[in-house]
């Protein structure tokens, strides 16, 4: 992966993560750093996904690959969010 490749995902994860974020009603407790860890990791598994679907490569705006990426968003930000706040200090 190239640096320019490092920091593309870097911008998409933190869009995907708080888009997911959005999505999930509440208050997330949960730091920035894995809300961007969260999108990351969902917008690979969203472009896998697309990919295994064949709706990864359109003409214009994947909007469908986006939603995919989205949607796992917001179901990591949901457990993610859900394991945190049980944590006792």
């Amino acid at each position: 992966m190239e640096v320019t490749g490092f920091f593309t995902a870097i911008i998409i994860g933190l869009i995907i993560g708080a888009l997911g974020r959005l999505v999930v009603p509440g208050k997330q407790r949960i730091p920035i750093w894995l809300t961007l860890l969260i999108g990351v990791v969902a917008a690979v598994l969203g472009t896998l996904v697309a990919g295994a679907l064949g709706v990864d490569d359109t003409r214009g705006i994947d909007w469908i690959e986006l939603a995919i990426q989205v949607a796992f968003a917001a179901i990591g930000v949901a457990v993610v969010a859900g394991a945190y706040g049980r944590r006792r200090y």
